[in-house]
């Protein structure tokens, strides 16, 4: 049994330790992995109705909703989510399977509406839900996959993330991400020239073929960075008069921007002007 004086000791010499290793600077974390991550799934706890559109609100906190569409057909389908004056329009499925987006612009109200192609460029309203999301964190949407940075617990990416960051404090694997990036990929010049407009990022298809055009290296980037814990941009714009992508991230509360496609001179200096993020 330990007596009073011996506990006494015992507090004095842990304390003692704790100062020595802070004083020389010694870093105490615990790392998150994807093991750790958000994995957006569908819950059915709490589903909007309106017209064709269905919303799945069950896991708002965690930045983000699933919508899809209540009768699948032919036509295609824009889903405009609004909050203020900013506004996302996006393709959806017209299958009826459910897609992941971002709450993005934090907590507070939105409106999500989706629109049906009726010929040509013209559309009618499909349904209308509104919803207020109260995220536990303002980058919480930042921390989990979504429509534009679309990656899951099997795809390679997490897998060499998870390596990359083990035993690793969140500065070290942002810097081993980053080196990754700038050491493995190149740009896929052929995509660049025979993609099709509105494509998504494809995510473990450039990082099975090392290549891919601007916003697949920046989605594969933001797809390593979020499973580790740390919240991640993808980042949509311009760099100078070219239509761009790079990343910015949150790494020990502070803004970091890095351009996957510029670490491998695939393109030039310009000024970077933002359009949208996800």
């Amino acid at each position: 049994m330990i007596v009073p004086k011996r506990k006494l000791l015992l507090k004095g010499a842990l304390l003692l330790l704790c100062m020595i290793l802070l004083y020389t600077g010694y870093e105490l974390y615990i790392r998150a992995s994807s093991a750790d991550a958000v994995w957006p799934e569908y819950a059915g706890t709490d589903l909007r109705y309106d017209g064709n559109l269905v919303v799945d609100c069950s896991d708002l906190s965690h930045g983000y909703f699933l919508a899809w569409t209540a009768s699948p057909t032919s036509s295609r389908l824009k889903l405009r989510v609004t909050r203020g004056e900013m506004q996302f329009t996006y393709d959806l499925d017209n299958t009826g399977e459910y897609e992941v987006f971002p709450l993005q612009l934090g907590s507070g109200d939105y409106e999500i509406s989706l629109y049906q192609n009726v010929g040509g460029s013209k559309y009618a309203s499909g349904g209308k839900i509104w919803i207020s999301a109260s995220l536990s964190d303002e980058n919480a949407a930042f921390l989990v996959p979504n429509q534009y940075v679309d990656y899951t617990k099997e795809s390679p990416s997490v897998a060499k993330a998870d390596e990359l960051g083990e035993g690793a404090s969140e500065e070290e694997i942002y810097q081993s991400v980053c080196d990754f990036m700038a050491g493995e990929f190149l740009y896929d010049f052929v995509r660049a020239t025979t993609i099709s407009p509105g494509a998504l990022p494809e995510v473990d298809e450039c990082y099975n073929n090392k290549m891919g055009i601007c916003q697949d290296l920046a989605a594969v980037m933001v797809s390593m960075l979020r499973t580790q814990g740390i919240p991640a941009k993808l980042m949509i714009g311009y760099i100078g008069t070219y239509y761009h992508a790079w990343t910015v991230s949150v790494v020990n509360g502070e803004e970091r921007f890095f351009d996957p496609t510029a670490a491998i001179n695939a393109v030039t200096g310009g000024e970077y002007t933002v359009e949208r993020y996800y």
